[in-house]
């Protein structure tokens, strides 16, 4: 971004038509090497703003699972080493547990570095899974790769129009995408940008594709690394669910979009009969990013425990499902595509269990295929209270 404003200054034009705004248009930060991939601190839309409502909302939900222990242990969080999911993570807890949080004890906030050493006992797996950061076609730059050609769609005519307005200056699809990126990160700084009215309904359906596209091929369904480096975290997930209130009643993991998107890609929670195209926009798909892992997105599996229901009393006790898991995205209910039985879109804990187990076998062992050595850890073993 900072790169194409670079370049309009150089050219000493005066831009004109839709783009004449940007002759005098501040940019959205003070000091851009500070505040670069930072958590958002003003707007309506902050980063911080949102994760602290994101804990005063879930508090509001969940608070009967607190302990009422006299003496209350710390519950444990977790959060990945970077300095904007830490203060993700901290924000968070405020709304949750209350602004004294860490001085009482209320819970212990614990990183989880980013390196690439750590195997499969990570947050992170897309830093240690080895075949993937090296695979240069398939692997964490597919997305990009599968980006690039989708750009070439859509942008030709956005070029063109701009280049009508403005024929002395000629721009890349690469800044007209910045363009509209700037209209995303301006709008969570300051509310609202003059960078979002350049582009019209359209244009803004293809950048939202787009943004499908580069997850999707770059850790989701469309990469072969991103249900392996999912499970992991799906599967310690699934354990702690099968032990129960006896494993803690609450954890919180805190990471990257990109790394709750292999999740769901081991889970398949979202399946396609096909591939994303990347030479249209597809009328009707199931994955989208902005539903998926918007700012602040989440997932929640919740255990249910449930009364009997009257078509199950005639079963063998062994054989009344009364624990339940359901899945929250984003506040909203997502039922997996083979196991909704149960009460409010969820799935018999049993079946879950077994859908993970299964999932894992057809997925494969994680360091097989990311290519790191049998001492590596192999799991998850940090997830308990």
């Amino acid at each position: 971004m900072l790169a194409l404003l670079q370049r309009i200054k150089d050219s000493n034009l005066t831009l004109k038509g839709q783009l004449d705004f940007v002759n005098d248009w501040p940019y959205f930060s003070l000091d851009p090497s500070a505040e670069h991939d930072q958590l958002t601190t003003t707007g309506p839309y902050a980063g911080t703003l949102s994760a602290f409502a994101a804990g005063t909302r879930l508090r509001t939900r969940y608070r009967n699972l607190l302990s009422t222990s006299s003496v209350p242990r710390p519950l444990n969080l977790w959060a990945s080493d970077s300095n904007r999911v830490i203060e993700t993570a901290r924000y968070f807890a405020t709304g949750f547990f209350g602004p004294d949080w860490d001085s009482r004890r209320a819970a212990k906030l614990h990183i989880i570095p980013e390196t690439p050493d750590l195997g499969a006992d990570t947050l992170t797996p897309g830093d240690t899974c080895l075949k993937y950061r090296e695979d240069l076609l398939t692997g964490h730059d597919y997305g990009l790769i599968q980006l690039t050609k989708f750009r070439s769609a859509y942008l030709p005519p956005v070029s063109a129009r701009m280049q009508k307005q403005n024929p002395a200056i000629k721009f890349t699809d690469g800044e007209i995408y910045s363009m509209q990126e700037m209209c995303g990160f301006e709008t969570l700084v300051r509310g609202s940008s003059p960078w979002c009215n350049v582009f019209t309904h359209d244009d803004w359906l293809n950048f939202e594709y787009a943004r499908d596209i580069i997850h999707y091929y770059r850790a989701g369904p469309g990469n072969k690394y991103g249900a392996v480096m999912g499970w992991l975290w799906l599967n310690a997930t699934a354990n702690l669910l099968a032990e129960g209130p006896d494993a803690g009643r609450l954890f919180f993991s805190f990471v990257h979009d990109g790394d709750i998107v292999p999740m769901l890609a081991a889970l398949d929670l979202f399946p396609s009969n096909t591939q994303l195209p990347v030479t249209h926009r597809p009328k009707d798909r199931a994955w989208k990013t902005s539903q998926i892992v918007p700012m602040n997105g989440r997932v929640i599996f919740e255990r249910l425990t449930c009364d009997i229901s009257a078509k199950d009393r005639g079963r063998e006790p062994r054989q009344r499902p009364r624990d339940y898991v359901r899945i929250n995205v984003n506040d909203g209910i997502v039922a997996l595509p083979t196991c909704s039985s149960g009460p409010g879109f969820s799935c018999p804990l049993q079946d879950f269990l077994s859908i993970v187990r299964r999932r894992g076998k057809d997925i494969g062992d994680f360091r097989k295929i990311c290519g790191v050595g049998e001492e590596s850890p192999g799991r998850i073993t940090f997830l308990h209270q």
